[in-house]
């Protein structure tokens, strides 16, 4: 039985929606899924190397006055953060991470060097569209 496939653009750069895609994410892994992940725009930014983990260079999308009691929080429950939650998916099932050619150009990454270790590539927004199109879900976060 061929595996199912989860195709998951993420457009946000913010810590609060990647950490829930990192839930997202685990929880695919999990099922055993085939993951392709498309950073586009804002998160193209958080994918860089010198930001990355740093959840202090990452907003809130949704109550940014909340940011500090949101990441006491996750501390305080030992959840992972976003990156640990990508590289342990990595680890467990068949996960790509496409980072958008033109997304890294506007942050200022121009090479896959520029990116943390857990991106496999640059390509176009053709890629995305077509991963979608196969996809069993396609999740745009």
């Amino acid at each position: 039985m061929e595996k199912k496939k989860l195709c998951l653009a993420l457009y946000t750069g913010s810590v609060d929606k990647l950490t829930a895609a990192g839930v997202i994410l685990s929880g695919a892994a999990a099922d055993d899924m085939s993951v392709d992940i498309y950073v586009l725009l804002q998160a193209a930014r958080a994918f860089r190397k010198d930001i990355g983990d740093d959840s202090d260079k990452l907003q809130m999308a949704e109550n940014p006055n909340m940011k500090a009691e949101f990441l006491q929080s996750l501390k305080n429950l030992k959840v992972k953060t976003w990156v640990e939650f990508f590289k342990e998916a990595k680890e467990i099932t068949d996960v790509k991470i496409h980072i958008c050619g033109l997304a890294g150009k506007v942050w200022g990454g121009e090479k896959l060097d520029d990116f943390i270790n857990i991106a496999d590539d640059i390509c176009g927004i053709g890629a995305y569209i077509t991963s979608a199109q196969e996809a069993d879900v396609n999740l745009f976060i």
